[in-house]
């Protein structure tokens, strides 16, 4: 399955995107992470099938009611397993 990595930039610290993100992988059955970056952005990998990748990203576009996101950069990584999504820590 694909896995690829996402860096989202914007308003999206302390608008509880972490959360939410985790929530909509959680629900697109989408395994890896999402954390805060010190830029104040915000990173995730995701891995899992190709359709509820691009649901994810479509996601992340909008974000939270709260966040106002700018851009999303998408690139594509080597296959990696995860057992969850989680939220990570700095």
């Amino acid at each position: 399955m694909p896995t690829i990595h996402l860096l989202i930039k914007g308003r999206v610290q302390g608008v509880y995107y972490r959360a939410s993100a985790r929530d909509k992988a959680t629900e697109l059955s989408l395994t890896g992470w999402v954390k805060n970056t010190p830029a104040g952005d915000v990173e995730a990998v995701v891995t899992g099938p190709e359709t509820a990748i691009q649901n994810f990203i479509a996601w992340c576009r909008q974000g939270p009611p709260a966040a106002e996101v700018q851009e999303v950069q998408i690139d594509p990584m080597p296959e990696t397993t995860f057992e969850e999504f989680s939220i990570a820590r700095r």
